[in-house]
């Protein structure tokens, strides 16, 4: 396991080994505060060893909530429970990152274990924006449109969460452009039915991701790293597909992002994804081939599955999700198993 426990240094920030916990939402705040169960979830994992430990998607402001429970940043007021989790994160050795997020027209929605459908406008619900009046799915409410008044808040938005989530203490931030969420709805084809400047062209569907990627790097520091997470395919003929993904990376790249997180889908609510181990691993090297660094993410569930993305040079870093969910300590175990040496908690080392 000599890749898999290797660092990864990205402009100033090392990672201590190539193993990232994926963003995944929770769904368990409280008008965008973090609380208990999110310091035990995320500090949890850094114990675990896991070299990155990515935040879920935390709106950039209210109407960007996937659903009332999602963390956010568009307050100061939310800045000291993040950092209480970002002290606790490097405190481990981990990094602590976060994703930056606008769910657009598949936000106000109810949490996954109370259905997850569209919350009624008179019962928690509000108002969404989309590029376009296109609902995600048959019997939802249109999105309105966002004008350019909408569009240079979107911007203002990120930008601004970036500058919390600095103070809040994360070192790397993640751009959420992927799973049918707000940006991502720009760049496909099929939920962008503009004719202005950010709509019709590949060029200009990929506008407002990438002035959403420059504002971020505008006030994110020049040592720290920037992400984005893209949907590489839509899996549905007529709509982003992985050459898009290759043609968007190196504009991305010049305009500030360090690594391209390559997941797919979520657009498109009847599309059929071939799911398998390690589906979504072959964008992360087809978008790895231009020029700039990747992770891969998908079901991703051992260790020796993992290094062989990294050994081989598909990928730079592996995210894993619901494994991490299942054992917090993999990483841990993984290194036991193996007989690699690693550092572990020292009220842990009976164990190892």
């Amino acid at each position: 396991m000599t890749y898999l426990f290797s660092p990864l240094t990205i402009r100033s920030i090392t990672l201590k080994n190539r193993i990232a916990m994926s963003p995944m939402c929770q769904y368990s705040a409280k008008d965008g505060f973090s609380n208990d169960w999110h310091f035990v979830h995320y500090g949890t994992r850094a114990s675990g060893g896991a070299g990155l430990v990515i935040a879920e998607a935390t709106a950039v402001w209210p109407e960007g909530r996937i659903t009332p429970g999602d963390l956010g940043l568009w307050s100061d007021d939310q800045i000291p429970g993040l950092h209480r989790i970002t002290d606790y994160i490097h405190g481990q050795g981990s990094v602590a990152g976060i994703q930056l997020a606008h769910a657009g027209r598949k936000a106000s929605c109810a949490v996954p274990w109370e259905g997850g459908k569209q919350l009624d406008l008179h019962n928690g619900g509000w108002e969404t924006v989309a590029p376009s009046a296109v609902p995600f799915s048959p019997g939802e409410r249109a999105p309105g449109i966002a004008d350019m008044t909408g569009i240079e808040k979107i911007i203002s938005g990120f930008r601004d969460a970036a500058t919390r989530a600095l103070k809040a203490g994360f070192r790397v931030a993640e751009i959420h452009s992927a799973h049918g969420y707000l940006l991502h709805e720009f760049l496909s084809p099929v939920s962008n039915k503009r004719t202005d400047e950010y709509g019709g062209s590949f060029e200009n569907r990929a506008r407002l991701l990438l002035d959403v990627t420059a504002a971020i790097r505008s006030v994110w520091p020049d040592d720290y790293p920037l992400f984005v997470r893209i949907s590489s395919t839509e899996w549905t003929e007529g709509g982003w597909t992985p050459e898009d993904s290759v043609r968007l990376a190196p504009l991305l790249r010049k305009a500030g992002a360090d690594l391209i997180d390559c997941s797919s889908g979520g657009n498109i609510y009847h599309a059929k994804i071939p799911t398998g181990p390690g589906y979504q691993v072959p964008f992360a090297e087809m978008v790895r081939k231009t020029g700039i660094m990747t992770a891969a993410v998908g079901l991703i569930t051992d260790a020796a599955q993992a290094e062989e993305i990294i050994s081989s040079g598909k990928a730079d870093l592996v995210l894993m999700g619901r494994e991490l969910l299942r054992n917090p300590y993999f990483l841990l175990q993984a290194a036991r198993a193996t007989g690699v040496e690693i550092s572990w908690p020292n009220q842990y080392l009976r164990a190892r």
